[in-house]
């Protein structure tokens, strides 16, 4: 039985197709992270997965409940965090957290005190008092505290300094290794590949790719530079390779198949130094959204 499972997930807003025969199946314990720029579909896809808007086509289970015919059994295992936190400004962070768990039906409350401590939160102060990056974190603790099976973070750390986004990593690194599962969707890619097992990357409501780290450094292009003793060769034509120029002793060759052809051609030559180099999922992401002519994120 999968955390989450989608097929043919499909969302239409009138003639805008946000979401578009989605097939996603994420195991317990997982930890996937949900990629693509605004716009592309990733909030939709919560929105479908949280029971909030009902889909056009397909379906959508968490742990075997359809998400949208028995929304209350669904989400009983399941914690939620948005991008954009919407409290209530007269209630204090203490009568939030409280409101919440009794909403949720009960928390850990030593490990939610812990939590209140690690993220440096006030809870005495009114929520409307709060800056933005404080009810970030009431919604954080809420959620963490409940130890649900399944955790959705939407831009999870919108608002936090550094210190605590490094704090929220290692939460979400502490609740993966008690086996809870993670859907992660953020714009920080460095928090992605930190803490993903595995990525799916979003594309006007599509998969566009899917994979580990791993395997999608597989697919993509690797990147070899190599400097000479002398002036640089010139190479002879090689399939899946693209040579470029980086001074006069050196060159930059990006290569989508394995590096064994370009060590070859690269033999007998007076090479000093040679580092290779995986694309990193940044790169991988830009590859799919990145428009040379325009020099911008296409969308």
């Amino acid at each position: 039985m999968y955390a989450i499972y989608t097929e043919g997930l499909t969302k239409h807003y009138g003639d805008t197709v946000a979401l578009d025969r989605l097939d996603l199946a994420i195991a317990p314990g997982e930890a996937y992270g949900y990629l693509g720029p605004n716009g592309a579909g990733k909030t939709t896809t919560i929105r479908l997965l949280l029971g909030l808007h009902r889909p056009t086509a397909g379906r959508a289970r968490l742990f075997g409940i359809d998400a949208w015919a028995e929304p209350v059994a669904a989400h009983r295992r399941v914690a939620y965090v948005a991008g954009e936190p919407a409290l209530w400004p007269s209630l204090t962070g203490t009568e939030t957290l409280e409101f919440l768990a009794h909403l949720h039906g009960g928390v850990d409350v030593a490990y939610r005190d812990e939590l209140v401590s690690r993220f440096e939160l006030d809870p005495r102060k009114k929520v409307r008092a709060l800056s933005k990056g404080n009810r970030q974190k009431v919604q954080l603790i809420a959620a963490l505290a409940t130890r649900a099976d399944l955790l959705i973070f939407d831009e999870p750390t919108s608002g936090l300094d550094p210190l605590m986004e490094v704090e929220f990593r290692h939460c979400a690194e502490e609740a993966r290794s008690r086996g809870q599962t993670i859907l992660l969707s953020s714009h920080i890619l460095s928090e992605v590949e930190a803490l993903c097992d595995r990525v799916g990357i979003l594309r006007r409501g599509r998969l566009v790719d899917e994979g580990t780290l791993a395997q999608l450094r597989h697919l993509h292009a690797q990147t070899v530079e190599v400097t000479f003793t002398g002036p640089a060769p010139q190479l002879p034509p090689l399939p899946g390779v693209q040579v470029q120029p980086v001074g006069p002793s050196g060159l930059r060759l990006r290569t989508t198949g394995g590096v064994g052809p370009v060590i070859a051609a690269l033999a007998g030559h007076p090479v000093a130094t040679l580092t290779s180099q995986e694309p990193s999922l940044e790169e991988i992401f830009l590859h799919h959204y990145a428009d040379p002519a325009r020099g911008r994120i296409d969308d």
